[in-house]
């Protein structure tokens, strides 16, 4: 089931209750992002949703704003369910934000933090629990939390909660709620066999689809490198100093990293790393140093593709490039955000050229090749890192 809806300037007349029009007044929301005003009268109305919008569209605010109404009309609970730690907090400043006035309580349920005070706002019956998959299988086990009440289901980052690696623990979670419940879906891609997978546990979801799952930020300019492996911190060093904003790095593994990191600082840039293997406090202040300036790098995985809300980030360099596609939308969604404009760069190796066009394929843009000249002389590496013959980067014709 598709719908299409009429757009109107301004949050008046998608059903939004007068109070909650005045709360988003006043936190400076004055015209709705397409999502929110195709998504909110439809969820108002309490119908399934299925949103597909590019990231830094105002996803949160979509499913944010018709879950507090319908709450008040439900008497239930809420429970919003995403991948990751930041993604979780950064959902819960929203709530926050649209409901405190109105006496709105959350708990935030993650991994890496207080069990004991995640306790303490449990026993103060949230209207609204904010988890990750994992920590809530964890209250789930020990009974400290039940699911019973919940009448609205959200799944931010959906592509992401139904894959091979969260499917099982959504499918345990999911045994826990009521079948009658109003179940939101959001996320920028949504490949066909999640779609299909989705589809399961909703009654006939309503689509919107803003623009075509996989479709990049809108502001956005893409670039892509291709050098030998020993060659990439070089081309990284020339980039930083091209390159006077905020940066924010992504590698594929954990130990890539801190690799970077501790390269970047002996460029000279200030810098720190998120990944699997910082505390949660560790990743807070990493987090908190490169939004208010204290850290001008900041180098991720894919733990923050989907995890970053940070406004004015001038670039994102894929130093290596994901191991799936849609990654790759979500990564370089972090900049260009809310109508902002931004650049992304990717760097390839000569032997990556299917990854680029998988990338390709599902963007359905062509990524421009620029040249690396003139890279800054090279620096030190471990006597592993021999260096390789230059291999030619080709794309089929």
């Amino acid at each position: 089931m598709t719908q299409t809806t009429q757009l109107e300037p301004g949050f008046y007349g998608l059903g939004i209750a007068p109070k909650l029009l005045e709360i988003i007044w006043k936190l400076g929301f004055s015209t709705p992002t397409p999502i929110q005003q195709k998504a909110i009268p439809i969820a108002v109305e309490g119908k399934d949703l299925v949103g597909v919008a590019q990231t830094g569209t105002g996803k949160t605010l979509a499913f944010g704003v018709p879950l507090i109404q319908r709450l008040a009309q439900t008497k239930g609970r809420g429970l919003v369910v995403l991948p990751t730690r930041e993604l979780a907090l950064q959902a819960d400043e929203v709530f926050q934000d649209l409901g405190k006035p109105i006496g709105l309580r959350t708990a935030v349920l993650i991994g890496g933090a207080s069990m004991h005070l995640q306790l303490q706002a449990l026993k103060r019956k949230p209207h609204v629990i904010i988890v990750t998959p994992g920590r809530l299988i964890d209250h789930l086990e020990q009974r400290t939390v039940d699911l019973r009440d919940v009448r609205i289901l959200v799944l931010d980052e959906a592509d992401r909660m139904l894959d091979m690696g969260f499917a099982p623990q959504i499918k345990r979670i999911l045994q826990h709620v009521p079948a009658d419940r109003q179940t939101m879906l959001f996320s920028a891609t949504m490949p066909a066999e999640i779609m299909q997978l989705a589809s399961t546990y909703m009654k006939l979801p309503v689509r919107i689809e803003i623009a075509r799952s996989g479709t990049t930020a809108e502001n956005v300019t893409q670039e892509l490198y291709v050098v030998n492996k020993e060659d990439k911190l070089r081309l990284l060093d020339r980039i930083l100093k091209e390159r006077r904003g905020s940066v924010l790095v992504f590698t594929r593994t954990k130990h890539g990293a801190t690799k970077v990191a501790r390269a970047v600082r002996q460029m000279g840039h200030s810098s720190a790393e998120i990944h699997s293997n910082r505390s949660l406090a560790q990743r807070r202040e990493a987090l908190d140093g490169f939004k208010n300036g204290k850290y001008r790098v900041l180098i991720a995985t894919d733990i923050a593709a989907r995890g970053i809300d940070v406004k004015g980030i001038e670039l994102v360099v894929n130093f290596d490039l994901p191991s799936q596609a849609e990654d790759y939308v979500h990564r370089i969604g972090r900049t260009a955000r809310a109508g902002e404009s931004g650049h992304a760069i990717a760097i390839a190796t000569p032997d990556q050229r299917k990854e680029v066009e998988a990338i390709e394929r599902l963007t359905r843009s062509y990524l421009p090749i620029s040249k690396a000249h003139d890279l800054p002389a090279p620096i030190p590496v471990s006597p592993r890192e021999t260096r390789r013959p230059t291999r030619t980067f080709r794309r089929r014709r």
